[in-house]
């Protein structure tokens, strides 16, 4: 059975592999609700009726249980609300690239509308946005104050709050215990540090049988991915938005330390395959295969890929803090998505929008929260995903989730003591993460690679980019 967050989704890189049928995280706005918490009031300062169309409703086809939920929250929700209605719009994928372009070019969109975290430059160019900030505050969203605020910044141009997140990530590193126990290494103790990752990833590649240490990207944008969150692991920044354009800032002496590593691992410690050029989907695959000891990656790479499609063995995987130069990681590239609230839509259909979004995303023990349901409708619950709330209420979820998992929930500690911050993604994410793809690959397929001067070109690559976008 597909997890109760399959619809959590990836950089938009990583969405063109779905085409390619390969399975993807989605948004977890398939989750559940509390049948004890329940929204109340009415919307609107006159009590009027209202219906509002949202979109990412999971389609009973393809995800039934996830279906069934969800018509369990709207029935839950419009009790409370009877002024309400929700008009629900059953898609899956919840965004594809050329249909939301046209929706936006039309007009088309849905009163409340699913992005990515990086599309909201696109909708406001296409003047397809609300600006809802009159509307968001503690009374209408009390957990607001604790959202974390890399997703709060990502739904916000200037001072205007355009949407509300639903779900957030950040990456860590994936590991394979059974192989560390194999190595003689210790399953409890990951490496932090990118000399701990090398010796820990030779230890594993010793093991033989076409066991590596240590997998990495290099093509499809996703070597830039990763690259971009290692720079953000040792408190570096791929862009400087300061500037005007904004300029890259990647080029460091830690960047050459971490491509170092890299090359070490390829080349010095014979820890990496020798098939490289590798996108999205190669080292899941690997992993499940039990061929892989190491690669970093967000928690829904091991509950939508690696166990239910490549087989991997749960009980085997565990997760630590993105490697960095001083053992702790300062940040983390970070994603998510959210909902952002159409220009035509009238101020009761925000107030409505937003007491919906509240009950089903943003509120412990309903929606997406209610792990207690999401346990006896069989999917697996304990994951740290979605990292969505800081503070007392991230903790109280912690407490939910920890109270119905049905995972092994302390082989996932040392990534949640870690406490990364996310950090977003970088300007014109999906153009930077390309250009540093050549440099990854580089990096990892020729022995005497020059790393000051890739990074010299990549910021001279980038730099011409971001002057003409802006």
């Amino acid at each position: 059975m597909s997890s109760i967050y399959d619809r959590l989704r990836r950089p938009r890189a990583i969405a063109v592999a779905a085409a390619a049928g390969l399975v993807l995280t989605a948004a977890a706005c398939s989750s559940g609700s509390s049948n004890t918490a329940t929204p109340g009031g009415t919307t609107g300062a006159s009590g009027q009726k209202v219906t509002i169309s949202i979109d990412c409703a999971p389609p009973q086809a393809q995800q039934p249980v996830q279906h069934k939920e969800w018509l369990e929250d709207v029935g839950i929700f419009e009790k409370a609300n009877p002024n309400i209605t929700i008009n629900s719009i059953y898609n899956y994928p919840c965004e594809q690239t050329a249909s939301f372009t046209s929706m936006l070019r039309g007009g088309t969109e849905p009163d409340i509308f699913y992005t990515y975290f990086t599309d909201l430059p696109q909708v406001l160019l296409a003047g397809q946005a609300a600006d809802i900030t009159p509307y968001v505050n503690s009374k209408t969203v009390p957990n607001l104050a604790d959202i974390a605020p890399s997703s709060m910044k990502a739904v916000t141009a200037g001072k205007t709050l355009y949407g509300l997140p639903t779900s957030n990530y950040t990456q860590g590193l994936i590991y394979n215990r059974k192989l560390f126990q194999q190595a003689g290494l210790n399953p409890d103790n990951p490496p932090t540090t990118w000399a701990e990752v090398e010796t820990d990833a030779t230890a594993i590649a010793k093991l033989g049988n076409g066991i590596e240490g240590w997998g990495e990207y290099s093509a499809g944008n996703n070597g830039g991915w990763h690259f971009s969150s290692y720079i953000d692991a040792v408190g570096g920044s791929m862009v400087n938005t300061n500037t005007a354009p904004a300029t890259a800032s990647f080029n460091t002496a830690d960047a050459q330390q971490i491509l170092q590593a890299l090359h070490n691992l390829r080349f010095k410690d014979n820890a990496m395959s020798a098939s490289q050029g590798l996108a999205w989907g190669a080292l899941q695959q690997q992993f499940g295969a039990g061929k892989l000891g190491m690669y970093i990656a967000a928690p829904d790479d091991i509950y939508n890929v690696i166990v239910p499609t490549d087989k991997g063995n749960l009980s085997d995987i565990g997760m630590g803090p993105l490697p960095s130069l001083t053992g702790t990681a300062a940040g983390s590239l970070s994603g998510g998505n959210d909902f952002v609230f159409a220009k035509h839509d009238t101020p009761a259909q925000i107030e409505a929008g937003i007491k919906w979004i509240d009950f089903e995303n943003l509120t412990p023990g309903t929606g997406q929260f209610n792990f207690t349901r999401q346990k006896a409708d069989g999917f697996p619950v304990g994951f740290p995903e979605p990292e969505l709330f800081v503070g007392p209420t991230g903790d109280k979820i912690n407490s939910l989730r920890a109270a119905s998992a049905t995972i092994n929930t302390a082989y996932y500690q040392p990534f949640i003591k870690a406490q990364e911050n996310g950090d977003g993604e970088p300007t014109d994410a999906q153009a930077v993460y390309k250009t540093l793809d050549p440099v990854m690959l580089a990096v990892l397929t020729e022995q005497n690679a020059d790393i000051p001067t890739l990074l010299k070109t990549a910021t001279s690559n980038v730099n011409t980019l971001l002057q003409n976008a802006g």
